[in-house]
């Protein structure tokens, strides 16, 4: 029996801990590499958190026009932002305006 009364608060205590974690929204990551951002197109809650690393040899942008900038991002570094309200979100490097992607928010 103090095996199972014991058990009890940890897992109420794991609950509790899985609750927070969803509410706090998922952290998410796109990798720019090889000119493009990988995903191209990634869905996402609101609450969530984006994460761009560059793992290229020259600096980009993640630029979606009056919604969020990361400013040139320099070689090896990262940018992160929480998602927008929902919607689609196109955006582009400015500095190398081929390279483009989506971002949806349910």
């Amino acid at each position: 029996m103090k095996a199972r009364r014991g058990l009890a608060p940890s897992l109420a205590g794991a609950a509790c801990a899985a609750i927070t974690l969803s509410a706090a929204g998922a952290t998410r990551t796109i990798t720019i590499e090889s000119m493009q951002f990988s995903p191209a197109m990634l869905v996402l809650k609101p609450g969530d958190e984006v994460v761009w690393v560059n793992k290229d040899l020259v600096p980009h942008t993640a630029t979606a026009p009056k919604v969020f900038d990361s400013a040139a991002l320099p070689p090896g570094k990262s940018w992160r932002t929480k998602a927008p309200g929902p919607g689609r979100y196109e955006y582009v490097c400015t500095l190398h305006p081929t390279m483009k992607a989506v971002l949806v928010v349910e």
